[in-house]
């Protein structure tokens, strides 16, 4: 890590200032904004990966199969041949997922996807797959003597830390599968109905799951030779449906509250104080962006995200609906889902957290399809519709799924939708060189800066009130240099396409606990709010200098 954060000084010798520091820590966190203890140096290597927008893929049924995806896996599987257990019941069950996990992503797939611009991926596991590193996850489980079977999993997850590392993607692990089943489908584990909340004895054991994965994970990437710093965050639990229980939704909540002490409490004793935590809206985005909302500034809650899914193809409504009108639905900022995303986008970068998009597709039901239609053409204007939305407001996203066992599915597979040119892979900017910081883009930003605060300072002219629009001015100008420093990081890591920061709600609250260390708290508003404009506008001044 400190070769790095070396390696950064020096592409920063014509910046000056203390942007990246080797040791001591940023400053005190403010009282309220939910900071650890400690988070040391910033930013580091580590940051880079986990700060930076997010444009990923899920390499789905590597390790949670789904006969959609992946069929050959169930050749030996006990009926219904649905579900990882009816896998693991079935005849040969050992050999058969061995040589699956070791085949499904090999180097070339980690290639292929870094040539393509994808910076991460979010690998789905079951809680069963971490049994070679805590055999006690399986204990009372319907995988309690599964063991044998799933024990050399673990090292192929940590593996894909190691492969991914080499060609600067980032992992995010998804909890796919929680004791119990969090939700109906056979992708949670096994065919049998879910009992995750009705039975809180699984929600007690996904906890101690949880804080497992988290020491396991930390432990590693940070004991690693060289340490890994690719580990993005942890994903509570995928789609989980608390209708399934009376009072659901409550429990989920409470559930999610004892999931980020218990993770928090085992990364930190790993020094991992700043793990990103992912949970799912449970389909209610507004809902569970005010859960974060009131949880933001409790101990353990800083930096949690929310993770959407979206798709247009199961429903009534999405059947009836042609292409291009969901197309229409998803660019128009006046319409519903745009709206959505821009508000709580909003009130997420507020509370120091962010929204991704952990799941979405190309497919379109054949209904959608019907008149005529330029299938190729009509999936492209969907997908660069979700992509555009996307963008704009969100930290992150990631197709699903990457690849599919048979080929020619452009609206689930990413590698066919690519090849067939319904993924415009062109939409990643590569870089010949970085923009770098002197004389002339100082010029350019003490412009804007200047532009920016005699606005601020009009607006609030008419409020009279006791105001500090200096505080908007540093905030701006820290904001405007953060662009630029970001896009130095991205050079240092040899990355082929352009870099910026995504997780601005985050990456905003580690710089206003260094401003409160050294200027106080008084109207801190205003600090955020220039730091965010001059990120914003740092933002477009670099890309505009590619």
């Amino acid at each position: 890590m400190r070769k790095f954060i070396h390696k950064v000084k020096e592409r920063l010798e014509d910046i000056g200032g203390p942007d990246v520091q080797e040791s001591g820590r940023v400053g005190a966190p403010a009282p309220g904004l939910g900071a650890p203890p400690d988070l040391g140096p910033f930013p580091t290597e580590q940051d880079w990966y986990r700060y930076r927008k997010q444009r990923g893929v899920n390499l789905g049924s590597w390790f949670v199969q789904e006969r959609w995806i992946s069929d050959s896996p169930f050749r030996n599987a006990a009926a219904p041949a649905q579900s990882d257990l009816d896998i693991a019941t079935g005849s040969d069950a050992k050999e058969i997922l061995e040589h699956h996990w070791d085949t499904w992503i090999t180097d070339a797939d980690w290639a292929w996807l870094a040539e393509k611009g994808i910076n991460t991926v979010r690998i789905p596991i079951g809680y069963y797959h971490i049994c070679g590193a805590d055999p006690s996850v399986l204990d009372h489980t319907d995988f309690a003597n599964l063991g044998p079977i799933f024990a050399g999993a673990w090292t192929r997850v940590l593996n894909a830390f190691v492969n991914a590392y080499r060609y600067g993607i980032g992992v995010l692990i998804d909890l796919h599968a929680a004791p119990g089943k969090q939700n109906a489908d056979a992708h949670s584990g096994t065919s049998a109905p879910p009992t995750f909340f009705t039975h809180p004895a699984n929600m007690a054991h996904a906890l101690r799951v949880l804080a497992s994965l988290a020491t396991h994970l930390t432990s590693f990437t940070r004991s690693h030779d060289p340490p890994l710093p690719n580990l993005v965050g942890i994903e509570l639990l995928n789609e989980p449906q608390p209708s399934s229980a009376p009072h659901g939704a409550h429990a989920l909540k409470a559930w999610y509250r004892d999931a980020f002490r218990a993770i928090r409490q085992a990364a930190a004793a790993q020094g991992d104080h700043d793990l990103p935590l992912y949970i799912g809206d449970a389909w209610a985005l507004d809902e569970y962006a005010a859960f974060i909302k009131e949880e933001a500034g409790r101990a353990g809650t800083h930096f949690v995200v929310l993770d959407h899914h979206l798709y247009r193809c199961f429903t009534g409504e999405d059947i009836a609906t042609p292409a291009a009108e969901h197309a229409r639905r998803l660019r128009e900022r006046g319409e519903g889902t745009p709206q959505t995303f821009a508000r709580v986008a909003g009130e997420l970068e507020g509370a120091a957290g962010a929204l991704v998009v952990g799941e979405w597709s190309a497919a379109l039901n054949p209904g959608s399809l019907q008149g005529g239609v330029d299938e190729r053409a009509a999936k492209r204007a969907f997908v660069e519709a979700q992509l555009g939305l996307f963008e704009e407001h969100c930290a992150g996203w990631f197709f699903w799924a990457y690849k599919k066992e048979h080929g020619g599915d452009t609206g689930w597979s990413f590698r066919d939708a690519v090849d067939a040119g319904v993924f415009p892979v062109d939409l990643f900017k590569r870089r010949d060189h970085v923009p770098r910081r002197d004389e002339v883009s100082d010029a350019r930003r003490d412009q804007a800066r200047d532009l920016a605060l005699g606005q601020h300072a009009s607006y609030w002219q008419q409020y009279p009130g006791n105001y500090e629009h200096w505080r908007f001015a540093e905030g701006f100008t820290r904001g405007w240099d953060d662009a630029y420093l970001f896009a130095a990081l991205s050079q240092v890591r040899s990355s082929a396409f352009v870099e910026e920061i995504g997780f601005v709600g985050p990456w905003k609250n580690r710089r206003v606990r260094e401003h409160v260390a050294t200027k106080g708290d008084s109207n801190l508003w205003e600090f955020e709010h220039g730091f965010v404009q001059g990120l914003r506008a740092g933002t477009a001044d670099c890309a505009a200098a590619l």
